[in-house]
């Protein structure tokens, strides 16, 4: 399959992580564009067989700053259009549910660091998050959320915010963290110190959980290129 992996910050941070890793151990082609820095914007929606979308240190309505915002809205609803595979990961959740045209805005409240997520009955049953488990300690790192787009249901839900949706028979977001490595956490740890509630818990909990969670995030972007098949 030929896999389009949309980031947004610079792929020192290591990009779709662990998702990548995974898309190149299937054997399948990765195209990797960094939205901030492209001058040209992917290729058409329907040329990729699946297209995930990744994180990033913007919120998804600031299009003032970050002008290309509108141009990768108007590429995820032609994707959602055509019915392409397509998986957002927090910032990239928050952007398909505004190309699909639900708000977006302010969380329930912050969450930074490992936050436990329970999928819902829907999301248990998920051809996607279903492979995750019934209760599991999530990274997270985000302020914003998103509102449910038309037609989509949800899949799973904290306190702070909805965690996880499908949008038709092709679509998933996630609000959590699942692509994470090592290697990025060690950057966004050092870069994001001053947004840590306690960088001493948060680094000892990703001690505890990251080697779990890497099994997750392994599951979940495999079920996920499954589907696309």
């Amino acid at each position: 399959m030929r896999v389009l992996s949309l980031v947004h910050e610079p792929t020192s941070t290591g990009g779709g992580g662990l998702f990548e890793e995974v898309v190149v151990a299937r054997g399948d082609v990765l195209e990797r564009c960094v939205m901030p820095e492209t001058t040209t914007g992917p290729d058409a929606a329907e040329s990729y067989d699946a297209i995930m979308v990744f994180g990033g240190a913007m919120h998804p309505d600031q299009d003032a700053e970050h002008p290309w915002l509108a141009d990768e809205s108007a590429f995820l609803r032609d994707a959602i259009d055509r019915e392409v595979p397509l998986l957002g990961v927090c910032l990239g959740a928050q952007l398909i549910a505004r190309a699909a045209g639900a708000g977006v805005g302010r969380a329930r409240r912050d969450e930074v660091g490992w936050h436990v997520v329970e999928p819902n009955a829907a999301g248990r049953e998920d051809t996607v998050l279903g492979v995750m488990p019934a209760r599991f300690e999530a990274f997270q790192w985000h302020y914003y959320n998103f509102e449910l787009p038309e037609g989509a249901e949800l899949l799973a839900e904290n306190d702070a915010a909805r965690q996880a949706y499908r949008l038709g028979e092709r679509t998933w977001g996630v609000q959590f963290h699942p692509e994470v490595t090592r290697h990025m956490l060690d950057h966004w740890f050092v870069e994001g110190e001053a947004e840590l509630p306690d960088p001493a818990v948060v680094r000892r909990d990703t001690e505890l959980h990251l080697g779990t969670w890497n099994d997750c995030g392994r599951r979940l972007c495999n079920a996920f290129l499954d589907a696309a098949l």
